[in-house]
């Protein structure tokens, strides 16, 4: 699909930016290189454009501008922020439609999922405008009696946002909303695969008369971990906040020891999904799928270990496959698909990896388990029975659309096994015995835990993981605290 054709399918071709945003203004790269974006579209493998190839050099600059924007951003007023991240939101509901298509282009999801994520995305900037106001400090009685002690709440100053691919507008505003609320500045790396949602969303924080400067969304493909390590040992950026995998976190915390920034990191997941006995099987089935399914599997909280016990073991992974045979895996805008597919070819390698090894040592294959001849990047949504803690599927995190059912007797031994992983993001389990919900919920060594719901997302929850899968938390009343410090005030009366 050709640019021209891309943008044909957008009611405002407009938003289809190729261009950097930095200051204000949409630049290339200054050494003039260019990347393909490879992704685009994931279905057909067809090429529509070429980003800029950002290096160090064009890095700072971005960073020097953020960092000018600063020194007046922060004076503006909490309401004043607050209007401008609602103007935000506003035109991202406006060009919904045209978004999620952008989404969908670049990443491969179906439509609705783009659709979904498109609202899900908005949302955190009219949560975020609404927490922009409320920003407080504390009175403080200090042991001195003639003393008084005030705190007060400060934006940390310049930061750096490394967003992922699989939710390509959704990850960016849960980071930029907060920010920008604090009073913070910042500078966005935009997702290698899929740079064309962010700079849509550029093109909308520049309508909705967000300052230059104060966002700047930055591309590169080769040149992405300099402009990584760029973003981490900067002594102007204050905060560095990190979605994605656990061995990159770890590359860049290192990094960013150098200048000791503030740090919020969502890693990697390996989520158990355990149902028990008593859990309604209905429920427990249609929860599963959508948290299992959803974008193909490629979320780092979807199901990736099932736990199933085993008096219903038989019937719930029947059910399961009976649902899974009605869906249709194809090209992301075509109305009839309800799962597209993977984002690249090295994500089915690793995929068809994880299927090959839990059948060869023994997983039965209850459906799919092949690439499709729909294109490059199509995987068959799967289902195995009978893993086993030996598989790979156990051991690592597929990213991917395989159902991974486990069988278990006792609680005591499925909690063992849930918690069986150096990550611990997500976790979710069906019971109806009250006593159990509550006992189970607190041994489960995850961050967020689902109690007979399989989808958690939301602009309200408290959004990060334990262990290795990170800190720091994102949406929420919790995620302005990310962007800001706390300074005390003492003063003699």
């Amino acid at each position: 699909m050709s640019a021209a054709a891309a943008a044909s399918l957008l009611k405002d071709a407009s938003l289809l930016k190729t261009k950097s945003y930095v200051n204000g203004e949409w630049v290339e790269a200054k050494s003039g290189k260019q990347f393909t974006v490879e992704n685009i579209d994931p279905a057909t493998g067809e090429e529509v454009a070429k980003c800029p190839e950002f290096d160090a050099q064009d890095t700072e600059l971005a960073i020097n501008a953020a960092n000018d924007a600063f020194q007046s951003f922060r004076k503006v007023s909490p309401q004043e922020r607050s209007r401008l991240l609602r103007r935000w939101y506003d035109l991202m509901v406006e060009n919904a439609e045209d978004i999620a298509k952008i989404i969908t282009l670049e990443n491969g999801k179906a439509l609705t999922d783009a659709r979904g994520e498109t609202t899900y995305a908005a949302n955190f900037f009219k949560w975020f405008s609404e927490e922009a106001p409320r920003i407080y400090g504390d009175v403080i009685q200090p042991s001195a009696p003639n003393c008084r002690v005030v705190t007060v709440r400060e934006p940390i100053g310049v930061c750096g946002l490394i967003a992922p691919w699989n939710f390509p507008a959704a990850m960016i505003t849960r980071k930029v909303g907060p920010a920008l609320a604090a009073g913070c500045t910042v500078v966005v790396k935009a997702p290698t695969e899929t740079p064309l949602t962010a700079l849509a969303l550029a093109e909308l924080a520049h309508r909705a008369g967000i300052p230059k400067g104060v966002v700047n969304v930055i591309t590169a493909f080769d040149n992405t971990p300099l402009v990584g390590k760029v973003l981490t040992t900067n002594p102007i950026v204050k905060k560095v906040s990190f979605t994605g995998s656990t061995p990159v976190g770890k590359i860049l915390m290192n990094q960013s020891s150098s200048t000791l920034k503030k740090l919020s990191f969502e890693l990697g997941g390996n989520a158990p999904f355990i149902v028990f006995e008593d859990a309604d099987l209905d429920t427990a089935v249609q929860h599963l799928i959508g948290c299992k399914f959803r974008v193909a599997g490629q979320t780092c909280v979807c199901a990736n270990r099932i736990f199933v016990h085993s008096s219903i073991y038989e019937e719930f992974v029947k059910r399961v496959v009976d649902v899974v045979k009605t869906f249709q895996v194809g090209n992301g805008l075509d109305s009839k698909t309800t799962h597209g597919p993977l984002i690249h070819s090295r994500a089915v390698a690793k995929v068809d990896e994880h299927v090959q090894d839990a059948i060869s040592k023994g997983a039965r294959l209850l459906h799919g388990g092949k690439r499709l001849p729909l294109g490059p990047n199509f995987y068959d949504l799967t289902v195995l029975a009978d893993v086993t803690p030996e598989m790979q599927v156990f051991r690592e995190e597929t990213f991917g659309p395989v159902a991974a059912f486990f069988k278990f007797d006792t609680e005591e031994e499925v909690v063992a096994l849930a918690n069986d992983a150096d990550v611990g993001l997500a976790g979710y389990f069906f019971s109806k015995d009250n006593s159990r919900c509550w006992r189970v919920a607190e041994a489960l060594q995850v961050g967020m835990v689902g109690v007979n719901v399989g989808a958690i997302s939301d602009v309200a929850i408290p959004f990060g993981g334990v262990k290795e899968s990170g800190f720091g938390r994102e949406g929420s009343k919790y995620g302005v605290d990310e962007y800001l410090t706390t300074k005390m005030i003492m003063t003699g009366i």
